[in-house]
């Protein structure tokens, strides 16, 4: 009597990157909505900069957008697991902490 095999999982799209693809460092990500559609830019912010330029725009069902949610979910549990809880900020925003203007560091004191 053999053991009934168990079927393959079925395999993900095979993802091709072009070899002109350069990454982008963003830190900034702003999100907006319409009935069928979300957006995302994504920019980076200088240090000391007012202005930001969009560096890629990803426009998303919202279904997509909802099962992306799920996906950064689990991978962020995954990172955790493997080196520790991320700490956001406290007592301010996240966006205060991470974008708000430069400020020069104080002078040592004199002597």
């Amino acid at each position: 009597m053999t053991t009934p095999q168990t079927p393959p999982k079925p395999a993900g799209p095979v993802l091709e990157i072009p070899p002109n693809l350069e990454p982008q460092y963003v830190n900034l990500a702003r999100i907006a909505h319409s009935p069928s559609d979300i957006v995302f830019d994504f920019a980076h912010l200088l240090p000391g900069e007012p202005r930001a330029r969009i560096r890629s725009r990803v426009v998303m069902t919202p279904l997509s957008a909802k099962l992306l949610l799920r996906a950064l979910t689990e991978n962020i549990a995954r990172y955790e697991a493997a080196y520790g809880e991320i700490q956001v900020p406290v007592n301010s925003t996240l966006a205060d902490n991470l974008f708000r203007p430069y400020q020069q560091p104080p002078e040592p004191p004199k002597e």
